[in-house]
């Protein structure tokens, strides 16, 4: 059973639609009279709910971090910084490479080239 929806509880909606848009090649969607966003990928991946924060919920309480695939961290990270969008310091794993920063609503998000890895290394 694939993951086909990630849900985020954002206080300003429009902001957060906008920055998954334009950072990440997602296209905001909603139905008249509807309160969620939908987020719906531009490559087939699982999109992105988003959902009226509570009043008292706090931005970046929960404990997630949304993953990207991308095959050149580097260059991303680069286009990602001309778009306006910082990431941290671009860490060297086991074959492949991450690097974090957070949206609008502080969740962690990361670009990693984990799945572009050759074939023989281990997951």
């Amino acid at each position: 059973m694939p993951l086909n929806r990630v849900i985020i509880y954002a206080k300003d909606m429009a902001k957060t639609a906008a920055f998954y848009e334009r950072h990440f090649n997602f296209t905001a969607r909603q139905f008249p009279d509807d309160r969620i966003v939908e987020l719906v990928s531009g490559d087939g991946g699982a999109n992105i709910m988003l959902h009226p924060a509570a009043k008292g919920q706090k931005q970046g309480q929960s404990i997630i971090k949304l993953v990207f695939d991308v095959e050149d961290v580097g260059a991303f990270c680069r286009q990602a910084a001309e778009n306006g969008l910082e990431f941290g310091t671009i860490h060297q794993a086991d074959g492949y490479q991450f690097a974090n920063a957070k949206d609008p609503c502080l969740n962690n998000i990361s670009v990693s080239s984990r799945a572009f890895r050759p074939a023989g290394d281990s997951q």
